[in-house]
C-alpha cells in the first residue's frame, strides 16, 4: 500500500479522470483544446485509507480572439437604431504579439467633452475681464 494520495483531475462533467497521478505533482492543463466559456476542473484526492477530497474550480477559456463591443452594454434595454461599434482580435501566440488591431477604437468621454467646455469657457470669461480693463 503506497503512503501517498492519488489524485483524479477531472474537466467539466467527464466521468473519466483526464489525469490521474500521485502526490505531490505539478500538472499543466492545455486550455488550448478546449473550447472558449466557462469550464470547471474538479479535483478528487484519495488518501492511503481510502478517505477521499474534492476540491472544484470553476474558470472560463477564451482563447479565441477578444470581441469588443461599445454602443451597448449586458442586460441593457434598448429601442430603436442603435450604432454599434464593434472589435476582434486575436492575441497571436506565446512568442510574439499582435499590435495591428489589438487596440479598440472607442469614442471620447462625456467628461472629456465637459472639462474641454468648461476650460474654453472658463479662458473667454478671463480674456474678457482681460479686454475691459485694459481699455
Amino acid at each position: 500500500m503506497s503512503d501517498k494520495s492519488t489524485i483524479f483531475i477531472f474537466l467539466d462533467d467527464d466521468i473519466k479522470p483526464i489525469a490521474e497521478l500521485q502526490s505531490p505533482v505539478s500538472f499543466e492543463l492545455d486550455t488550448r483544446k478546449l473550447v472558449d466559456g466557462d469550464h470547471v476542473l474538479k479535483i478528487v484526492s484519495k488518501d492511503p485509507t481510502g478517505k477521499e477530497g474534492i476540491r472544484k474550480i470553476p474558470f472560463v477559456v477564451r482563447n479565441g480572439p477578444a470581441i469588443a463591443i461599445e454602443g451597448i452594454k449586458e442586460h441593457a434595454v434598448v429601442d430603436g437604431v442603435l450604432p454599434l461599434m464593434i472589435n476582434a482580435y486575436g492575441k497571436g501566440d506565446q512568442k510574439s504579439f499582435l499590435i495591428v488591431g489589438s487596440e479598440t477604437p472607442q469614442s471620447i468621454p462625456w467628461w472629456v467633452w465637459t472639462l474641454i467646455i468648461g476650460f474654453v469657457g472658463w479662458a473667454l470669461f478671463y480674456l474678457f475681464r482681460y479686454f475691459s480693463i485694459t481699455q
